[in-house]
């Protein structure tokens, strides 16, 4: 060991070398062995005879060296490149993998019908059931292996020809495998697709293989998934690339996030009012309103990258300010929470303020009053609750401190001196007195006052509070009292924190609700309002807290959260049921805003008309009006619903919910026509056949169910059961002639299914490539494989939708986002238009019936965001040849 050398000296070095050159000669005599095989392969498929078990209707192959090319592949490809991709196909799928068994429990084979291409049992890897039957398409690959007799089990393939003919047999098998071998060697993906457990890209990698005109195989988490291409598509050159000529601008935001949280409804100068919800602030003009840009409906500011969580307006009612929660990106990587300053009329971000010196989000932020808006100050979300001032125009820090280590739910400057600030929350409510330190960043201090409530009970919660003209405050409770606040000399028995000689204590107590007080509004003549959680009153106040005048909101709209002053006596209320409310104490309140208050699943659109219905964990069904932006109908489920699915009638739709039951309602009356249960677990998908003459509801026990439909509707009859999944449906699309399903599972598999020959499992899913299906839900199948990114793992889309005109594909991620493809959608790493604005994972998508708008859910955000589709041109089918597009909007990016 002593006397060896260094790096490139020895004997090691040496033998590497020696070894490598042996490897590089072994090689290429690999290669001649391997065209030699290929060789000996052409002249047996030359000179073997028909054999007696070959259907005595089939003529004999021609005996030239150019056999017949199957429809569908390209003229270069003869039958022995087709035996090669399919065999290799056979022979990875049949090998022990991490999917999960074969369908035991399946409908039989057709008796008498043909194989597909690799005699898989399903396309997904979750069903490999066959081994070695017709592994290529009709009439080709009987000149390589005779066919199985009908009556002969799948799995014995062997036994379906006579002794003399199985070395035959057995040569032609191994030297398409040779030829498999040849043609494959210069691919090093095609290698490494054979075994996906030993890709390089890793069990949760997303990689595909061409195989030759006839397939094209992926992979999720290490299964290989097959998809078969149609015969009208020669090269996968000739498919769509790039982007879609079609863009998405945000139309309409449904909802309003007053569940939970506080800081979230005010009225600008321009007579808008703002609110937000998921990653978006919307600025909402009510019908009517005077003056300002746009005239009426909805503008939106999209600058944060996740869910807005309290804003803030400055004193000129222009300028906003908006703080978001922390979040990660599609990586994986932490996004640090923020607060954006922007202009509300040109909807332009002024400045970013505290970009990493926030944890876990921004809870509560206000600007000063007295100064013209100079300062803000914030509280964020971590332990401590760190308080801290910011210069506005710079965006620098100027303070920091500690807080409390309880919930601070409300902050604001006093509007007489921006040295004071209040915060209110858990049982306690601080004074803060501010020093600017000369306007240089980081020299500023902060000192806190604790208010004593001496004799009067300390409260739960602090929510709200509101600065009156004469320097007290006022403050609601959780107790329903409103306190009033003023400064007093300190008292040796009850002394102010910090030795200091004067304090904060209370001057007055009203008892003003049953339930905590959420929100308190000073109105421009003085008098204050107050608005009730339990009771959900609204209570006018005048001088000394004398009651004036009171109104109570609709149960069904939930408790008051906001309370903001519009123009003249107008009032704009926020609710807990996320609502927005408009009107006055002596008229009442109308909504003008509703939304959901739980996560979303449930979506469709209608058949010919601009609405769509929606449903989910508040087990509310709701039907929109896409063209009023108004909530038509809502109706209790008692259940969560799932999915739905409107009838070609328009006049029902079904309903599933997560109990295995599923409703049929009357679109008009809103009544129950039919209530049935089908097993107990969760319906995840309910789809109408086209001509309405038969309803398919896929279950999480692994089945299809088939229901016979009346022409209105009204009326179901049990048809049958499609059984063969080995895994729970997630999706499912009725063909054209509404004879024919399509079906995805959990364990990745897509099916076929001959719904009116008695829902039977088409095990020769090489005959599907070619059929034509009415809508395209399935987020797996060739026409869509393209929309899958690198690195997936199987949950990363939640649903998919195909364009009516058939022109573009819409994308729903576990991401926050919504992608746009062109369709077809069938090479790997498409590019699409990505568009954020939800908080949340992106549950499901759906286009109008006139593809004039996209309709987006959010999960956990409960938003449900409504997009005009621009640039679509005239209807009908997308063209052969795609447009391209030079370039991305600002609003886009590359899906890679």
């Amino acid at each position: 060991m002593d006397g060896a050398g260094g790096p490139g000296e020895g004997p090691a070095p040496e033998a590497l070398q020696s070894l490598s050159r042996r490897l590089q000669v072994q090689e290429k005599e690999m290669e001649l062995v391997k065209a030699a095989l290929a060789e000996a392969l052409r002249l047996l498929r030359l000179h073997v005879p028909p054999t007696p078990l070959q259907d005595p209707g089939t003529p004999a192959p021609p005996r030239d060296s150019s056999p017949a090319v199957p429809p569908g592949l390209p003229p270069t490809c003869g039958p022995s490149l087709v035996s090669r991709g399919t065999q290799t196909e056979t022979e990875a799928e049949t090998e022990p993998s991490p999917g999960p068994p074969g369908l035991s429990n399946g409908p039989p084979a057709p008796q008498g019908g043909s194989e597909e291409p690799g005699g898989t049992q399903s396309e997904g890897g979750g069903s490999s059931s066959s081994g070695t039957g017709s592994p290529g398409p009709p009439g080709v690959l009987r000149l390589v292996q005779p066919p199985q007799r009908a009556d002969t089990p799948r799995r014995n393939s062997s036994s379906s020809s006579s002794p003399s003919e199985r070395p035959r047999q057995k040569l032609s098998r191994k030297a398409a495998s040779s030829a498999n071998l040849l043609l494959r060697s210069g691919s090093t993906e095609s290698r490494g697709g054979k075994d996906p457990l030993s890709s390089p890209g890793g069990p949760g990698s997303r990689r595909s293989n061409y195989n030759l005109g006839i397939s094209v195989k992926m992979f999720l988490r290490g299964r290989p998934i097959t998809m078969y291409i149609p015969s009208g598509i020669r090269s996968l050159e000739e498919l769509p690339s790039g982007p879609p000529p079609e863009t998405l601008s945000l139309d309409w935001v449904y909802g309003y996030r007053g569940r939970d949280s506080r800081s979230n409804l005010f009225v600008l100068r321009s007579g808008e009012v703002v609110y937000f919800i998921a990653c978006v602030v919307v600025l909402y003009r009510p019908e009517g309103g005077p003056g300002g840009p746009g005239g009426g409906g909805q503008r939106h500011y999209r600058g944060h990258t996740d869910c807005v969580r309290c804003l803030a307006v400055h004193p000129d009612g222009v300028r906003v300010a908006s703080g978001q929660t922390a979040g990660v990106d599609k990586d994986g990587k932490p996004l640090q929470p923020v607060v954006h300053v922007w202009d509300s009329e040109t909807l332009l971000k002024l400045q970013e303020i505290g970009l990493g010196a926030f944890e876990r989000g921004v809870g509560a932020l206000a600007f000063s009053v007295a100064d013209q808006g100079a300062f803000l100050c914030v509280v964020d979300d971590s332990n401590e609750h760190m308080l801290s001032v910011w210069d506005c125009s710079r965006g620098t820090k100027l303070a920091e401190i500690k807080s409390t280590n309880d919930s601070v739910l409300a902050i604001g400057f006093s509007p007489r001196d921006s040295s004071c600030i209040v915060t209110s929350g858990k049982s306690h409510v601080h004074f803060w007195n501010w020093s600017g330190g000369a306007g240089l960043p980081g020299n500023g201090t902060l000192t806190r006052k604790q208010g004593v409530f001496g004799k009067y009970k300390k409260p739960k919660f602090i929510p709200c509070f509101v600065f009156l003209p004469d320097g007290d405050i006022l403050t609601g409770d959780s107790e329903g009292n409103i306190l009033t606040w003023g400064r007093s000399l300190s008292d040796s028995r009850t002394p102010g924190r910090g030795g200091a000689k004067e304090t904060y204590g209370i001057v007055a107590q009203a008892h003003a609700h049953e339930g905590s007080i959420f929100a308190l509004c000073l109105r421009r003549d003085g008098t204050v309002l107050s608005g009730g959680g339990r009771d959900r009153r609204l209570v006018q106040w005048g001088p000394g807290l004398v009651a004036l005048r009171e109104a109570e909101i609709p149960e069904h709209f939930g408790a008051v959260r906001a309370i903001a002053e519009g123009l003249g006596s107008e009032l704009l209320v926020g609710t807990t049921k996320n609502a927005l409310l408009r009107g006055d104490l002596a008229q009442g309140f109308s909504p003008v805003i509703q939304g959901h208050t739980d996560e979303l699943w449930g979506l469709c659109t209608h058949p010919f008309q601009n609405r769509f219905l929606t449903c989910g964990h508040d087990r509310q069904l709701c039907l929109w009006d896409g063209e009023g932006h108004a909530l038509a109908w809502s109706i209790d489920l008692k259940e969560t619903g799932l999915c739905a699915d409107f009838h070609p009638s328009g006049a029902v739709v079904a309903v599933g919910l997560n109990t295995g039951r599923w409703l049929v309602l009357d679109t008009e009356t809103q009544e129950i026509v039919s209530d049935i249960t089908d097993g107990n677990e969760q319906l995840s998908v309910v789809r109408y056949s086209p001509d309405g003459l038969y309803l398919a509801i896929g279950s999480h026990d692994n089945m299809i169910y088939i229901y016979s439909v009346s022409s209105d509707g009204a009326k179901s009859s049990r048809f049958g059961r499609c059984v063969g999944h080995s895994s729970f449906i997630t999706h499912l699309d009725w063909s054209k002639d509404g004879s024919f399903i399509m079906s995805n599972s959990g364990d990745y598999e897509i099916l076929y299914w001959d719904v009116v020959g008695g829902c039977k499992l088409l095990r020769n899913r090489y005959d599907s490539r070619d059929r034509e299906w009415a809508t395209y839900t399935c987020v797996l199948g060739f026409h869509v494989y393209g929309v899958w990114p690198d690195g997936s793992d199987g949950t990363d889309i939640n649903s998919l939708c195909r364009s009516h005109n058939e022109r573009v594909v819409a994308v729903a991620d576990d991401f926050c986002k919504v992608h746009l493809f062109q369709y077809p959608c069938a090479r790997a790493k498409a590019p699409s238009l990505v568009y954020g604005g939800h908080g949340s994972h992106v549950t499901s998508v759906r286009f109008t019936h006139d593809d004039s708008h996209l309709i987006s859910l959010g999960g956990k955000d409960a938003s449900i965001f409504q997009w005009r589709v621009l640039g679509a041109g005239s209807a009908g089918p997308a063209p052969a040849t795609p447009s391209r597009t030079p370039s991305l909007s600002p609003a886009s990016s590359l899906d890679v």
